[in-house]
């Protein structure tokens, strides 16, 4: 829902007719995930009263449990109102802590009578302005659902979300997580938790709520799809902030690891299976705290082998039937496996298993890959990964020259990843040292030549980005481009070699009468040649002045 961006006062804010406000009224049943550099700074027109009356709408009223809910509604309810004096109440769980700070909730909720003063003295504008009579002690569950999604909405802004926590949004919802048995009144209340978990200062109120970081763990144990996606969304928001720690001592435990496991290896829902998996990755990718307190125990539990069957089954569905919808679901599983690789202590089980590095090649080798060009790269970084433990399968994969082909035409989606770019290299380097040009028969040496051949133009860009990378790096003053251009050095070089032993080959060949049946193009094997030499002696002299 878009915002104004430009600050307005209140006789602004009520000029402003019913119709703009009929759009809030009418918000899809679900809402997505808020951008994360796009709206949260924008500025907002929407009255703070405006916000405080329907947080107020949200006060839980029934639940099955009335010991409970008493409890909870009459601690939540005396802070939105503002009494002077608050009854206390043993019902409730968190009652104690709620009625500790009900003075503060008076004092942040006074604007809230203040505004309903104001509104019912300057006119009815500014009440039927929002569509709707201003705060009530009640509403019904429809009603709850419109007020929720627009504060769902109305939370994706920085200033809003802060308005929100600092007048007990977080304390409400809790209420409604602890006391409603609808499933859309939590997958509402997730969902705004999750666009406040978006900006730094709502997320330190997260966390500081008490028992709010607990509650939202058990929400993955629901059993609705859509409450589960914005249980993980939001539970990855809090493992990627920067005090991540009590949101994984809140997942730390074996049933709720189980938990999560089973419902990224069993959830037929493409969305779920996303937001599940990239809560893991997000295990996975965290700060060492996170990984040493939460990675061991899914080891234990088979992550490895979970993330690996969901990549054969969507590498499966990749080559029978392209599905669009899918492809961010390979993408994040493919992300995960490659970051588990690259961990040490924990990628064995990855490096080891030929089945998993037999499919990443299929990835390389697909030959239409603009679609999935993001899962192409990973893969490739996969792989570099993999040949790094386990450099005895580079060989196996030397003669493949659709492979070859395949990283040639991953260099441009990698133009602007630098350790894509150095994976490329690597296993170029790699797979070329196993290249026996001088023991290859005529007839293989023009077949690995004509692949070069064909490709001249694409290593020729990718050579001459090598060298003013190289040239950017020197002129910065970075001391570290010969370091960084080993690979491409030793791939480069074995490039000379092999194209240099099939003009020697081809020209004995020539002389015999014995010309194979496969020419490659004389002029772009010189060429690819001359641009070798080139960038070998710019390399050399770089690495030289270094």
């Amino acid at each position: 829902m878009a915002l104004d961006t430009e600050p307005a006062t209140i006789e602004e804010q009520e000029e402003i007719d019913e119709e703009e406000w009929e759009p809030r009224l009418d918000a899809p049943a679900h809402h997505p995930s808020a951008p994360l550099d796009e709206l949260f700074e924008i500025s907002t027109t929407v009255d703070p009263g405006y916000i405080i009356s329907l947080i107020r709408k949200l006060l839980p009223t029934n639940a099955s449990d009335n010991h409970t809910s008493h409890g909870v509604d009459a601690c939540v309810d005396s802070k939105v109102a503002g009494n002077d004096h608050v009854e206390e109440s043993s019902a409730s769980l968190y009652g104690d802590e709620i009625l500790n700070s009900s003075n503060k909730m008076s004092e942040s909720m006074n604007i809230v009578q203040d505004y309903d003063k104001n509104a019912q003295t300057e006119g009815e504008n500014e009440e039927s302005c929002h569509g709707f009579n201003l705060p009530g002690n009640s509403v019904g569950e429809e009603a709850w659902e419109e007020y929720g999604c627009i504060l769902w909405d109305l939370a994706a802004s920085k200033t809003n979300a802060e308005l929100m926590v600092e007048n007990l949004v977080l304390e409400v919802l809790l209420a409604n997580l602890l006391v409603s048995q609808s499933v859309r009144v939590k997958e509402i209340s997730l969902g705004i938790i999750g666009n406040l978990a978006c900006h730094e200062v709502p997320l330190k109120h997260v966390v500081s709520t008490n028992g709010l970081v607990e509650i939202l763990v058990d929400q993955l144990f629901l059993d609705d799809t859509q409450c589960l996606c914005e249980a993980c969304r939001l539970l990855t928001l809090g493992l990627q902030s920067c005090e991540p720690i009590p949101w994984a001592e809140a997942l730390q435990s074996e049933h709720i690891l189980c938990r999560i496991l089973w419902i990224a290896e069993n959830t037929l829902n493409l969305q779920l299976i996303e937001k599940s998996v990239g809560l893991l990755l997000a295990i996975i990718e965290g700060q060492l705290e996170v990984v040493h307190v939460l990675l061991p125990p899914l080891m234990k539990l088979s992550l490895p082998s979970i993330l690996i069957n969901l990549f054969t089954f969507e590498m499966g569905k990749l080559t029978s039937e392209r599905i669009p919808e899918r492809y961010s679901v390979l993408d994040v599983v493919l992300r995960a496996i490659e970051a588990l690789s690259a961990l040490d202590g924990h990628s064995h089980q990855i490096c080891s298993n030929k089945e998993l590095f037999i499919l990443a090649c299929d990835m390389v080798k697909l030959t239409d890959k603009v679609e999935v060009a993001n899962s192409c790269v990973t893969a490739a970084v996969l792989i570099a990964n993999i040949l790094s433990d386990a450099t005895d399968l580079a060989s196996d994969i030397s003669q493949d020259l659709r492979f070859l082909q395949g990283l040639l035409d991953i260099f441009p989606f990698a133009s602007d990843d630098l350790e894509a770019q150095s994976a490329l290299w690597n296993i170029i380097a790699r797979l070329l040292l196993h290249v026996r040009e001088n023991e290859m028969s005529q007839s293989s040496l023009s077949q690995y030549v004509s692949v070069l051949a064909s490709k001249s133009d694409l290593i020729e860009d990718i050579l001459l980005d090598y060298q003013l990378d190289d040239c950017s790096d020197k002129d910065k003053g970075m001391n570290t481009s010969c370091t960084k251009s080993n690979a491409k050095t030793t791939a480069i070089r074995r490039l000379i070699s092999i194209l240099d032993r099939w003009i020697v080959s081809k020209d004995s060949a020539e002389e015999n009468n014995m010309a194979g049946e496969l020419h490659p193009d004389n002029v772009s094997v010189n060429r690819l040649l001359d641009c070798c030499r080139k960038s070998s002696k710019c390399n050399d002299a770089s690495c030289f002045m270094d």
